[in-house]
């Protein structure tokens, strides 16, 4: 008889600071404290989306100590001491190690979900349930099960998974199967990008993750000893807070796929069509903005007169936008500032905040 699965755990990474927001995402309130497509945040949309699967307290949240007041106050629902400041910028790695240790001295077996807190899941119901069945494949398969979205265009700015053939003694709920990874593939040039689109077994990666405290634990002391010395630190540790203060800052930056991706010996990919969006930047949001009949994607009030393909966003209480003969614009405005872009240099964003005032940061 087969062992029954353990209980399911959840990080939620969240120190990002998301540059290409500004004027709107701050030092303060980052990318995935903003509510870009309704009054939700990005933060709160990514715990409110685990509903049913992973409950409040089995939620570990990692971000910074300049956002760490902001992401407790927008997530009411969740014990304030499962929000944790990591002292030190160490990347992906560490982090994972630090929330491995801490789900670890709760229980040793738990299977562990490690996901962004600024992406965007339209289809919440079918998160839900490709999550369920990557668990029970990261249990029984004793894998690594990377989460891929089904590409919905050939997009070169995404990072991707070449995927092998299906583990066929796996029998996962909700239909869904799981593959070996072939490969991961960085991001491709648009040519190529078209190459793995047209070729259909290649996934978006969306950096969500889902593994065994054992499994990580087992790759990690294979590949990453320092880690793995740090998850046990941890997870044994009397003083949780004091043991993170002292050790973490003196961890080697290093990310998750370095550390651990690039060697692991069983990693397994499921794909899922899940309405995702990454939300890179300013023409991921308009998406889902209201559009009038010239393109114009818009929060709050516009008046525009032959202005086409613009990205209009503005907080309450800002002044009334008013766009006559101009096109392909970004124009966003808060109480204290004013951005004008091309949109096609939307990535380019974060160079203006690299010379920006302190006040404005």
């Amino acid at each position: 008889m087969e062992a029954s699965q353990p209980k399911i755990y959840a990080l939620i990474l969240a120190g990002g600071s998301g540059t290409r927001f500004w004027p709107l995402s701050r030092n303060v309130r980052p990318k995935q404290l903003l509510s870009l497509f309704d009054e939700e945040t990005l933060i709160e949309k990514a715990v409110n989306r685990l509903e049913g699967l992973v409950p409040p307290e089995r939620i570990l949240v990692l971000t910074n100590e300049v956002q760490r007041d902001g992401v407790i106050a927008a997530l009411p629902t969740l014990p304030p001491e499962n929000v944790v400041a990591e002292p030190a910028r160490r990347d992906t790695a560490p982090a994972i190690a630090l929330a491995a240790g801490w789900i670890a001295a709760r229980d040793p077996e738990a299977i562990m979900i490690a996901l962004p807190a600024d992406q965007l899941v339209v289809k919440e119901e079918a998160f839900r349930q490709v999550l369920e069945a990557s668990a029970k494949a990261a249990f029984s398969h004793e894998a690594i099960v990377t989460l891929g979205i089904k590409p919905t265009w050939a997009c070169p700015g995404y990072g991707y998974i070449e995927r092998g053939g299906v583990v066929t003694k796996l029998d996962l709920p909700h239909g869904f199967a799981a593959h070996d990874v072939a490969r991961f593939r960085e991001k491709p040039s648009p040519e190529v990008a078209e190459a793995y689109f047209a070729d259909g077994n290649f996934s978006w990666n969306a950096g969500i993750f889902i593994w065994s405290i054992p499994t990580v634990i087992r790759e990690l002391s294979e590949h990453c000893p320092q880690l793995a010395e740090f998850v046990n630190q941890l997870s044994t540790a009397e003083d949780f807070g004091s043991t993170v203060a002292d050790r973490f800052p003196t961890l080697d930056k290093i990310s998750i796929d370095y550390a651990i991706m690039e060697n692991a010996k069983s990693i397994l990919n499921i794909e899922a069509d899940v309405g995702w969006d990454d939300v890179g930047g300013w023409p991921s949001v308009a998406k889902y903005l209201e559009n009038d009949e010239e393109e114009n994607a818009h929060r709050g009030p516009l008046i525009a007169v032959d202005a086409r393909r613009n990205i209009v966003f503005s907080v309450e209480g800002a002044p009334v936008p008013a766009l006559l003969g101009v096109s392909d614009l970004i124009v966003v405005q808060t109480k204290d500032a004013l951005l004008v872009a091309d949109r096609n240099d939307a990535d380019q964003i974060k160079k203006l905040v690299d010379i920006l005032p302190e006040e404005l940061l």
